[in-house]
């Protein structure tokens, strides 16, 4: 799998994810910060504010910009500005992903 779509798996439901970072970046304004700069999460209802699973299943806010496209170190990605902006490129200029080619026998 190509690692910018496996990377894109990482920016939603990523509340442990991000804990488990020491840096985090946003796709969408390229931006590296710590993790404990976050202080915005979706995902929480009234109904699921207690429950252990939905808050480990958040989605962090980028806390330059807002968006809902973090990443954290703690994915198994190297969060660089690098990264970002090829991430940025892929999903918010709408860039084509092609596959790898095959490799002929």
């Amino acid at each position: 799998m190509n690692e910018l779509l496996a990377a894109y798996r990482y920016t939603s439901n990523n509340h442990a994810q991000i804990e488990a970072s020491k840096v985090c970046g946003c796709c969408n304004c390229v931006e590296l910060f710590k993790p404990e700069d976050i202080v915005g999460w979706t995902g929480l209802t009234v109904q699921n504010m207690d429950d252990p699973k939905a808050i480990r299943q958040q989605t962090a806010m980028c806390p330059r910009c807002g968006s809902e496209a973090v990443l954290g170190d703690g994915c198994g990605f190297a969060i660089n500005a690098n990264f970002l902006a090829r991430m940025n490129e892929a999903w918010f200029q709408r860039t084509m992903i092609h596959r790898p080619a095959q490799k002929k026998p």
